[in-house]
């Protein structure tokens, strides 16, 4: 099959790649950039887990070609923030334990991204709201949306 030569942007870094019109943005991401932290579950765009950002809106990359992502900003988990340098979001989910397993986790944060950008001190039906597409399956989610509220405490400058 023929290749097409896609130009992103992932985390601030740019690359250049070809890739077949076929090859789908979270293959792109976890086996040719080797950034594993986007995660695939159910391939059919309904868990939430392949969730990345792309041009800052939240996008399910095992529903995306990785040639639609062509020209674009995509922010992965790994480039949200470090164990030195944790990400407000990653600090409330350390904080208020809204893991267990940590498979959903990666959706989940970057879901809660795109509406703390939108709605910084959302309420819980909001929070709840905006994962009803990420779905997990070892929590009660009361943690997590716990967990996004701290969050949004941390970035609007709260103890």
């Amino acid at each position: 099959m023929n290749k097409e030569k896609i130009t992103v942007t992932v985390n601030g870094r740019k690359h250049e790649k070809e890739v077949e019109p076929r090859r789908l943005l979270s293959d792109f991401i976890r086996e040719d950039l080797r950034l594993t932290g986007t995660h695939v579950g159910c391939e059919h765009g309904v868990c939430g887990t392949c969730t990345v950002l792309v041009n800052g809106k939240s996008q399910r990359s095992c529903l995306t070609f990785a040639v639609m992502a062509d020209g674009a900003e995509i922010q992965t988990i790994e480039g949200l923030g470090t164990a030195e340098k944790m990400h407000p979001l990653q600090q409330g989910f350390w904080e208020k334990h809204g893991l267990q397993c940590g498979f959903c986790t990666p959706g989940m944060l970057m879901t809660a991204v795109e509406l703390l950008k939108e709605n910084p001190n959302p309420s819980v039906d909001e929070v709840r709201e905006a994962l009803s597409g990420n779905l997990c399956r070892c929590t009660g989610y009361q943690t997590i949306v716990e967990s996004i509220q701290r969050g949004a405490e941390i970035m609007r400058g709260g103890k």
